[in-house]
């Protein structure tokens, strides 16, 4: 570890092989906190390559429990995290509108870091139990169309890590792995991203990794397309700007994003969207971010106006809400 920091103090950049040992080192115990602390505190202020988050990436895989699905193509809706915008769970609620289109969807998720719900918390508000038996995990997969990954029961190198980022309190290059580490690899994500700093990191290591994938940010600081801006999208396929109104939506307002001040009235949110009864913004968010991740999964064959319109029926003809009851079915 002493010659790994003295390479960072001389603005050396590591390589993924060096990474992903220092990865497994943590997870065997073999350096001190100071030490660790020393390494991300350096990362941070110096900046993370494409390599070196790769190689952390790498490590977390390797160290983890693999969830191996029956399935060749699904996809993952995710934010970073960290906008600190308290949003209701829009990446959550998108999962389900396209599962209820008819695609097949392995959620990523953990408890929320910067925000009243995450996944996790919304997804175990409803009764679930998180599992890592793979037989249980592949028929909800089959029989609902979705999986839910429940991330501390897979990513076992972050137990090793937690006190020390606590005590940091700040961002480690732990929070941008968080997206790239799914234990069943999917071959399709969309990723919502804080920044455009992030956009061109993400760019960069989807394109390494070898996914069909989409990257959003809307340009007023949210991690998702918020529809209260314009946003940036990039793809395998384009990279474009769009208003709102090119996708034939009115421009929402901060606080009808809002996810609330409790667990409580965010699952309230999240369940109103599927039962078609929600604010017509919150309606219209979930629309615009389930309609991208479609995208992803039709690799950019159908436009984006079709991908709306495959979104909106999973909504309106009920089928997002039959997707969900039939989830907690099989999960509770």
């Amino acid at each position: 570890m002493k010659e790994i920091l003295e390479k960072i103090l001389n603005h050396e950049v590591l390589t993924r092989e060096e990474m992903k040992r220092i990865l497994i080192g943590i997870t065997h115990g073999e350096y001190a906190n100071e030490q660790i602390t020393a390494l991300l505190s350096c990362l941070q202020m110096r900046g993370v390559t494409v390599d070196e988050l790769l190689g952390f990436r790498d490590g977390i895989l390797e160290t983890g429990v693999p969830a191996i699905l029956n399935a060749d193509r699904y996809i993952d809706v995710v934010g970073t995290g960290g906008d600190r915008k308290n949003t209701f769970n829009i990446s959550t609620t998108s999962c389900f509108v396209i599962a209820g289109a008819g695609y097949k969807v392995a959620k990523h998720g953990n408890y929320a870091a910067t925000s009243v719900s995450g996944a996790s918390n919304v997804i175990q508000h409803h009764g679930i139990k998180f599992s890592d038996d793979i037989s249980r995990l592949n028929r909800s997969l089959n029989e609902a169309g979705i999986v839910y990954l429940h991330a501390q029961l897979f990513a076992k190198a972050m137990k090793f890590v937690g006190p020390i980022r606590k005590a940091l309190q700040f961002p480690t290059i732990f929070n941008l792995l968080g997206p790239i580490v799914n234990p069943s690899q999917p071959k399709c994500q969309l990723l919502g991203v804080a920044n455009l700093d992030q956009m061109r990191l993400y760019n960069s290591v989807y394109q390494k990794i070898g996914i069909d994938y989409g990257i959003v940010n809307s340009i007023d600081g949210y991690d998702e397309i918020s529809l209260t801006s314009d946003f940036k999208v990039t793809t395998n396929h384009y990279e474009r700007i769009f208003k709102p109104q090119d996708l034939g939506f009115d421009i929402a307002k901060p606080e009808e994003l809002v996810g609330g001040a409790t667990e409580e009235e965010a699952a309230q949110i999240f369940d109103s969207v599927l039962e078609n009864r929600a604010l017509p913004a919150q309606k219209n968010i979930v629309l615009a971010n389930a309609a991208f991740g479609i995208q992803v999964m039709e690799k950019g064959k159908k436009s984006i106006e079709e991908c709306i319109e495959i979104a909106r029926e999973s909504i309106d003809s009920g089928a997002a809400l039959r997707t969900f009851h039939k989830f907690v079915e099989l999960n509770s």
